[in-house]
């Protein structure tokens, strides 16, 4: 029996993220234009994969700069004290949807207020979108999460460029991120005979667990829970690198299925530490490395922010061969957006 198996058209892919990539001048003239009204700090609010972008892009800066200008927060917290919000204070909020209770609802609380607000998100007419005071809406795609994930570096970085001496990583920045959607296209398509392989030997795990470092950990965590929990139920479990062997790595032997996350930059020795254990004392394990990706027209600068997202691209291949091995489509749900939580 032949099995159904995944396809990737490129051409829709690289249409998805074009307005993203249009908007790029844009981005910058806002993160600009904040730090000369005299707004002095950036907190990046989502849940979620939002969240989880937000946290790998703050990561990133923070291995490249001195600068503590920027927070990413749930948006729970902007309640805290820590994160008290003022006029020299911009919100970001990322939702694909504009929908997110709890982003939608954090907004809304902030109208009124003397601070600057701005969306990130799919339609300038959502929920969201209508609740702050700028907005960055990318569009109808089904590629959100990497055209915010293009917006929001843009904003960022300019931002940073305003502000500090020492940044001087936006040029590079900027035209790398005119060339990412062609990368990300080029690590999906790369991947494809392995994330099917991959797919047929995880479909029937009682469960695995996700191992990433750094900014690379928003992509375990994105695979984790938003690929394999959320899309396909399955018991999946995201661990930090700098964690795993400090108690989850007792939980391991041969038969454990285990999905490491190589990243780049300062961060990757600790992934090689858990490699190095998997090899040694189990069978190994399902290892994506950001080093063999090409990335073409990535700045060797910009590599280690690209490369959670070059992965995230690779492992898509994955969970669409699983939906089509567990008969389980991407859409879904049980609970998320069928009932009141």
């Amino acid at each position: 029996m032949t099995i159904e198996q995944i396809s990737f058209d490129r051409a829709a892919f690289l249409k998805d993220l074009s307005a993203s990539v249009a908007m790029i001048a844009q981005a910058e003239k806002i993160g600009e234009s904040l730090a000369v009204e005299g707004i002095e700090r950036l907190l990046l609010v989502g849940c979620g994969a939002p969240h989880y972008m937000f946290r790998a892009i703050n990561m990133w800066i923070g291995s490249m700069t001195k600068e503590n200008r920027i927070a990413d927060i749930y948006p729970a917290e902007l309640r805290h004290p820590r994160y008290h919000v003022d006029e020299r204070t911009a919100v970001i909020f990322g939702s694909h949807s504009g929908k997110t209770t709890e982003t939608l609802r954090a907004a809304q609380e902030l109208q009124g207020s003397n601070s600057q607000t701005l969306a990130i998100t799919e339609r300038a007419d959502s929920a969201l979108g209508e609740s702050v005071r700028q907005v960055l809406d990318y569009g109808p795609s089904k590629q959100g999460y990497f055209s915010a994930v293009i917006l929001t570096l843009a904003l960022v970085s300019a931002f940073l460029k305003k502000h500090s001496p020492t940044w001087d990583v936006h040029a590079a920045l900027i035209s790398s991120l005119q060339h990412l959607p062609g990368a990300l296209a080029d690590a999906k398509q790369v991947s494809m005979a392995d994330g099917m392989r991959h797919a047929a030997a995880l479909q029937n795990e009682a469960a695995l667990f996700v191992v990433g470092n750094g900014p690379m950990y928003t992509t375990a965590y994105v695979f984790a829970a938003c690929f394999l929990m959320e899309m396909q139920r399955m018991n999946a479990h995201p661990v930090d690198a700098l964690d795993f062997l400090h108690g989850p790595f007792e939980l391991m032997d041969a038969s454990t299925a285990i999905i490491l996350l190589k990243g780049e930059g300062v961060f990757r020795p600790d992934d090689e530490r858990v490699e190095q254990f998997c090899e040694r004392y189990l069978d190994g394990c399902i290892t994506y490395d950001a080093v063999s990706f090409t990335m073409d027209g990535i700045d060797p600068l910009i590599r280690p922010i690209a490369a959670p997202f070059i992965v995230d691209a690779a492992l898509t291949n994955v969970v669409e061969q699983l939906a089509i091995l567990r008969g389980h489509a991407l859409d879904i749900r049980r609970y998320m957006g069928k009932v009141d939580y």
